[in-house]
């Protein structure tokens, strides 16, 4: 079956997740603030679930349409021909938002779209109660100057939810945006990555599962395992195929280091939850401690700043480590997401990219500082 799919992303994401999905070989029908809209199948929906390592979650769209009174609402809502997907015990609910627009009530608007789901399901099913016993469907209609989008969640807790991260500290970055800032640096798996300040090991560990070719949700369920409209066979096939495709030869050059013992026993903790323990090597020190024997490498890292957790003294600390570090190896690079405007000042050079991003609710700029050629 022929289905648009969305991949929605993180605001400033957006291209990186566009470029995955090209990777994928899916042709992109549309890319706006949030999503990426593209062309696909069942297996579509399976393979880019897997695979995807910096969107949020993938979505089937159902319907799209202007709406300005709640029958309209209604009537267009019955007319999607819900019963392909969900079975008479689903257990189906209606979120929504809505933006500049007519019907802006978002509990009546929830309410008018989940009865007119159920009237279309009574009539299809010839019955007058659902259980709500069986598999989730979780239905969102967002509204936004009276254009309604209608989707289906196929993913469930969010991709960011890899199922390694078995130990955390405060504050962790999460995992799709530590997979979009390192493909947004100038690294690969034949260069050095260093994380300074990698806390439970997120970035290092992104890098890794990168680097050997190893599916982000090849060891986590989604919502969509359990519906009856995409057969078992093809979540079989295409986690047979993830597996087979890991680069088990590979063997980067990863290094993490945190001031903090236990944030090196979680990273070392969730590596190895992860599959990647033999391609980081983390060790417990202090960041004005590095050095480094290599000509070049990238520095990908997420440093303490004061709306997330640390001291000024701290963060000043950590700036007057990077200045020195990069000023006796300038052909290495610094990729460095935070809320900190100062960063530039204290490392005494402008950014030759900036990129503004949000890690969770929090907005932050991706500052990217490129070092010598060799």
């Amino acid at each position: 079956m022929k289905l648009e799919l969305i991949a929605t992303a993180t605001f400033g994401l957006e291209a990186v997740v566009k470029r995955e999905l090209e990777n994928l070989g899916y042709k992109i029908l549309k890319s706006e603030d949030g999503k990426i809209t593209f062309l696909g199948d069942e297996r579509a929906v399976v393979r880019a679930n897997l695979w995807l390592r910096s969107a949020d979650r993938v979505q089937i769209k159902m319907a799209e349409f202007t709406v300005l009174e709640f029958e309209d609402l209604f009537q267009q809502m019955k007319a999607i021909p819900w019963e392909e997907w969900i079975p008479i015990d689903g257990k189906f609910v209606v979120n929504g938002s809505s933006v500049k627009s007519k019907l802006s009530s978002v509990p009546a608007c929830q309410s008018v779209a989940e009865k007119a789901v159920v009237e279309r399901l009574k009539e299809f099913y010839m019955v007058d109660y659902f259980t709500k016993t069986g598999a989730a469907y979780d239905i969102k209609i967002t509204i936004l100057k009276d254009r309604v989008t209608v989707t289906l969640d196929t993913t469930g807790p969010g991709l960011h939810k890899r199922g390694y991260r078995t130990h955390s500290v405060e504050a962790p970055i999460k995992e799709t945006l530590a997979a979009a800032m390192i493909q947004l640096s100038f690294w690969n798996k034949d260069r050095i990555l260093s994380d300074p300040c990698c806390g439970s090991g997120t970035i290092p560990i992104e890098a890794a599962l990168i680097a050997k070719n190893i599916a982000p949700g090849i060891s986590r369920s989604f919502a969509s395992e359990e519906w009856e409209a995409i057969p078992a066979n093809l979540w079989k096939e295409e986690r047979k195929a993830a597996f087979e495709a890991i680069d088990n030869e590979c063997k980067p050059k990863i290094f993490g280091l945190d001031i903090n013992p236990k944030a090196i026993a979680a990273a070392k903790a969730n590596a190895e939850e992860a599959g990647v323990d033999d391609c980081i090597k983390f060790a417990a020190a202090d960041i004005s401690a590095m050095r480094t024997k290599s000509l070049s490498g990238v520095m990908v890292t997420n440093p303490p700043y004061g709306e997330r957790i640390g001291d000024r003294r701290g963060i000043e600390k950590i700036y007057e480590a990077y200045r020195r570090f990069f000023g006796e190896n300038p052909t290495w690079s610094l990729f460095v997401v935070t809320a900190d405007k100062s960063i530039e000042k204290a490392l005494g050079r402008s950014a030759d990219r900036r990129r503004k991003l949000y890690n969770g609710r929090l907005e932050v700029c991706y500052y990217q500082f490129h070092g010598e050629k060799v």
